[in-house]
C-alpha cells in the first residue's frame, strides 16, 4: 500500500487579499457570504489556490462585462463627438 500524499496550495485571507486586490475585510466578507469557499483552521481561514482563482477569474469577467457596457454606452452617446476627434 503506498502513501500518497495531496498537497494543496492555500493561501491566507491576507494573501488571497492581495492576489485579489482588496482588503482582508472584503474577503472575510466574501467567506460569509459563501461567494469565496475557505476553510476555517483554527482561528484563521485558508482559501485553495484553486477556488481563489476561479473567483478571481468570476470577478475579472464580471469587471469585462461592466467595461464593455461602459464603452458601448459611450459610443452610443459620444460617437458622432468621437468619430470627429478621430479625424483631426
Amino acid at each position: 500500500m503506498t502513501n500518497k500524499t495531496i498537497k494543496k496550495e492555500l493561501f491566507s485571507t491576507a494573501q488571497a487579499a492581495e492576489v485579489l486586490g482588496i482588503s482582508r475585510i472584503a474577503v472575510f466578507k466574501y467567506i460569509r457570504s459563501g461567494k469565496l469557499p475557505a476553510v476555517k483552521v483554527g482561528r484563521n481561514y485558508v482559501v485553495e489556490k484553486e477556488e481563489l482563482m476561479e473567483f478571481l477569474g468570476k470577478r475579472l469577467k464580471k469587471e469585462k462585462k461592466k467595461i464593455e457596457i461602459s464603452v458601448k454606452r459611450t459610443v452610443e452617446e459620444y460617437g458622432e463627438a468621437l468619430r470627429k476627434l478621430g479625424e483631426e
